[in-house]
């Protein structure tokens, strides 16, 4: 049976993590590990809800070492712990900080209330091995096209998905560096890219999560280089918007939703640094990536296959050890590129013309002075009156109207929103996605139906 180590780490000073200004060696990580792994309660899943990265990296590696399979929902939401109880009726929560987490809890803390074992430099460092076909975690799907639902991920897959992406960006043994991220590593973006990826490339991962721009920025100066930012569109745009001075970078990463080619254009020259977008799914882990600024054009990972079936493009090979259906519309260049040109679900038809909701957001987002903006299209109720589009803003300054004339000066009439709702913030989860019934309960508060049809995108 095939075994690959917890961390690829050459030495047990190697460096694992940056926390609060310290440096955590390979060897503290694995001791730490091993204490947190004793102390872990028996069942044999887990939602590990460590908001602190190197905690919730320790706690992935306790879970290997006991056979536990980690719980990654989307949310923390009362219903989402009601589906993981029905699921996993042994699940208990690890955390490190106070929460309203409704499931038998595990301290972080206080595995460690008499201290952290004490290492030495000089000690050999045990690195645990384990099976490639070990149950890791149970990963959710968003949400965004209706329930979450989870995937099971083995260790093999997971390790061979991490190397294929230090492949593809440059990361080596060699040229080791810092990962800072804005993202959760809860989400299969930053499980993947900010967690196993620097497990498993001689990388050291920033603790933290910023948020605000100040923050993001502190967080990069704090740690040596070189070194790359993983983030989402969302959260470069209000970067790149807040006219702060920029620290250089060595690389950016960016995932969660397709990057218009303007901002990865600004991220290059303003962070000085290459800008990589990632594309996969929650089902298949990442099996793409292309420098958005040089192209449209996405590049699979290798021995990653795309087929074309049932209208739909499906991947196999590499890490995605089953065939799977693929939930956006690709469009094959060659055997190993493609174009992407939006969800299956993203397409809409309103009196008889077709349009995305990618598309119409690319376009909403671009509008000078628009920050954050997303088109819904609420459900057919079944009346005879026509279902209008939705869409959401946040422009300080600007008026709906003036937003809508410049909408329409990009999109078909019949596409424009009824209504328009501008808003101070989009209520986005932590890796920057809007699930569908997130905007379903904002659409049903703004949701006002026209006292008469008439003007543009009338019927």
């Amino acid at each position: 049976m095939t075994t690959y180590a917890l961390i690829s780490h050459s030495s047990g000073n190697d460096i694992l993590a940056w926390r609060y200004g310290e440096k955590i060696p390979v060897r503290q990580y694995i001791a730490d590990v091993r204490q947190l792994a004793a102390a872990l309660p028996p069942g044999r899943h887990m939602l590990n809800a460590c908001s602190d990265r190197y905690h919730f990296a320790v706690g992935l590696g306790a879970a290997l070492l006991t056979r536990k399979i980690s719980l990654l929902p989307p949310t923390h939401t009362p219903e989402m712990m009601r589906q993981l109880r029905t699921l996993a009726p042994d699940v208990f929560c690890l955390s490190d900080a106070p929460h309203a987490i409704d499931l038998p809890g595990f301290v972080y803390q206080d595995a460690f209330a008499d201290g952290p074992t004490q290492t030495h430099p000089e000690e050999p460092c045990d690195i645990p091995y384990l099976p490639g076909d070990q149950a890791v975690a149970d990963v959710f799907t968003s949400g965004s096209t209706g329930l979450p639902q989870p995937h099971r991920k083995t260790w093999g897959s997971l390790v061979h998905s991490a190397r294929a992406e230090a492949q593809r960006l440059g990361l080596s043994e060699e040229h080791p560096g810092t990962i800072v991220a804005t993202v959760p590593p809860q989400h299969m973006y930053g499980f993947e890219s900010t967690v196993l990826l620097p497990m498993q490339c001689s990388a050291a991962l920033h603790a933290g999560q910023p948020f605000y721009p100040v923050d993001i920025i502190n967080a990069v100066k704090a740690v040596t280089s070189p070194c790359m930012l993983v983030s989402t569109p969302v959260h470069l745009r209000v970067l790149l918007a807040s006219n702060l001075e920029l620290p250089e970078l060595d690389l950016v990463l960016s995932a969660t939703a397709p990057m218009a080619t303007e901002l990865a254009e600004n991220c290059e020259i303003r962070f000085g640094a290459p800008l990589y977008e990632i594309y996969g799914s929650t089902e298949t882990g990442q099996i793409a990536s292309r420098r958005t600024a040089l192209t449209a054009e996405w590049e699979l990972f290798p021995l990653v296959t795309l087929t074309p079936h049932d209208n739909r493009m499906w991947a196999c090979g590499g890490h995605v050890d089953k065939v799977v259906p693929l939930n956006d519309v690709l469009q094959a260049v060659d055997n190993h590129r493609f174009l992407l040109h939006g969800r299956l679900e993203d397409l809409v038809n309103i009196a008889g013309k077709r349009n995305s909701l990618a598309y119409l957001n690319h376009q909403l987002t671009n509008i000078p002075g628009v920050l954050d903006g997303a088109f819904f299209m609420p459900d057919d109720d079944g009346h005879e009156t026509v279902v209008r589009l939705m869409a959401f803003a946040v422009a300080p300054g600007m008026s709906a109207a003036t937003l809508q004339a410049a909408l329409k000066e990009r999109i078909d009439a019949i596409f424009l929103p009824r209504p328009l709702v501008m808003l101070e913030s989009l209520p986005r989860n932590a890796t920057g996605k809007l699930p569908r019934d997130v905007l379903q309960a904002l659409a049903q508060l703004h949701l006002v139906r026209p006292a008469q049809e008439g003007g543009p995108g009338a019927e």
